[in-house]
């Protein structure tokens, strides 16, 4: 998610205080120091900052302390429903299989030899399911083939095998083992939770809300509805949408709001920035979806914060009303967007929020020159909002509390680029994907914990800035 207010209040953050508070028709909270109405539009004041909404998307405004909203949840690979069964192995297969904490490879190979199929798949399967608990999922799934080489048509292993592809974004596979789970056992609420899920992500939402419909008729789930919701909103909205494509993006718009050469003017940009982001981070995600909205069904679908320019949930999602051409904001707001799809595919969507926010503000350009001294004494006077809290979504802040988070996001990854090089950041990002913690990281990367990377932050800021 992009930013698109300024950079304010760095100092002004604390306990609440008496404000306006726009409540927006999605849910959303905007906590103002004041507010007014004129001519359809709701003007609203933020330190020296000044924003303007239409008042059609506006609920009521309140006087009073101003609250920050609850978080809006995306279709991410965080809602990917969980499998709720595994298969079970005896305390001792176990603990041949798992030994100090790690796996015994040799104990898998003397398994396989004792010639016995379902006692081999068991093995595996609990080595799988080691792996996956500490987030390395790339031996998960080489495990969980291993297993399915034995059971081929088990009902759990093709649910587990589909859950851990799909978050490794190999969605195809995952897709055809999730269908397969289905026949296997077509009474398993997981396998067409699972399945509907690898339809959303192939951009097959009708499927998608078929298959969770059937999920919901085996077992009533709230998370599988709240899914269902957003996928209908977004599908009544681009039901009438054309599609076009290039060579790794797959366009969809409202005729009357995209133009053809603001529409080939996108595609372009977001080739080129493909290619440099693949230069700089080293994946190459595919089949990236792009769905461009008239400004108001922007907020009704992705039900972003007002104060967001653009969204990726997995799909990247641009209000473009009134935009005619590709002008040096939007192109900087397609490459911070497709940033965050490049390093969804290198962390399985497992990235802290300040590193992904702050790794998408750096490729798109942004500096903190513009806002370096405030943010400098920030840090200086131990006011920074501590980066261990910032790992979850933004979305939940006001309009003041996310522009610290996006700061602070940006100075973090400026700092490490600036002192150890960009491929430091790659390999952090690489390191998490493979499992790591961000702490675990970031010591095998740049030899800093949290606790360090905050002062080393500080120092930086100082140096450059003044405090």
């Amino acid at each position: 998610m992009r930013l698109i207010i300024t950079f304010c209040c760095l100092l002004a953050l604390g306990p609440a205080c008496l404000a306006d508070t726009i409540v927006l028709k999605n849910g959303d909270r905007i906590v103002a120091d004041s507010v007014r109405e004129s001519n359809g539009r709701v003007t609203y004041f933020i330190g020296d900052n000044t924003f303007t909404i239409p008042k059609s998307i506006v609920a009521r405004i309140e006087s009073g302390p101003g609250l920050s909203a609850p978080a809006q949840q995306r279709v991410t690979v965080e809602d990917l429903p969980q499998v709720r069964e595994q298969m079970a192995g005896t305390d001792q297969l176990t603990a041949r299989v798992v030994r100090d904490n790690q796996i015994d490879t040799g104990a898998l190979k003397s398994i396989e030899g004792e010639g016995v199929p379902a006692q081999s798949a068991v093995a595996y399967s609990i080595a799988a399911n080691f792996e996956a608990h500490r987030n390395n999922l790339a031996a998960a799934a080489r495990y969980l083939e291993n297993a399915l080489h034995y059971l081929p048509n088990h009902p759990v292993l093709l649910e587990s095998y589909a859950a851990v592809l799909l978050q490794l974004g190999r969605t195809p596979e995952a897709l055809s083992n999730a269908e397969q789970a289905t026949r296997a056992s077509a009474q398993s609420a997981d396998a067409f939770a699972l399945l509907g899920y690898a339809f959303y992500r192939s951009d097959r939402n009708r499927e998608a809300l078929a298959a969770w419909r059937k999920s919901l008729q085996l077992r009533p789930d709230d998370k599988i509805r709240a899914l269902m919701e957003r996928v209908e909103r977004e599908s009544k909205t681009e039901a009438d949408f054309r599609q076009q494509e290039s060579s790794h993006f797959t366009l969809r718009y409202e005729g009357s709001q995209a133009a053809d050469g603001l529409r080939q003017q996108i595609l372009d940009a977001l080739e080129a920035d493909y290619r440099d982001l693949q230069n700089d981070l080293g994946a190459m995600p595919r089949n990236i979806f792009v769905s461009l909205y008239p400004d108001q069904a922007f907020f009704d679908v992705t039900q972003a914060p007002t104060w967001s320019a653009a969204l990726n949930d997995g799909k990247i999602r641009l209000p473009i009303s009134g935009v005619k051409s590709v002008t040096p904001q939007l192109a900087r707001v397609l490459r911070h967007e497709l940033t965050h799809s490049f390093v969804q595919q290198i962390t399985h969507g497992r990235v802290p929020q300040w590193l992904n926010e702050g790794t998408a503000q750096m490729e798109e350009g942004v500096t903190t020159s513009a806002y370096g001294p405030r943010l400098a004494a920030l840090f200086a006077t131990g006011r920074q909002i501590p980066l261990a809290q910032l790992e979850g979504n933004f979305s939940s802040y006001s309009a003041a509390e996310a522009s610290v988070a996006y700061a602070e996001s940006l100075a973090a990854v400026e700092y490490i680029r600036d002192t150890y090089g960009l491929s430091d950041i790659a390999r952090i990002l690489q390191r998490v994907g493979e499992g790591q913690s961000i702490e675990s990281a970031m010591r095998s990367t740049i030899h800093s914990g949290y606790a360090e990377l905050e002062k080393e932050i500080a120092g930086y800021l100082k140096k450059k800035y003044g405090a």
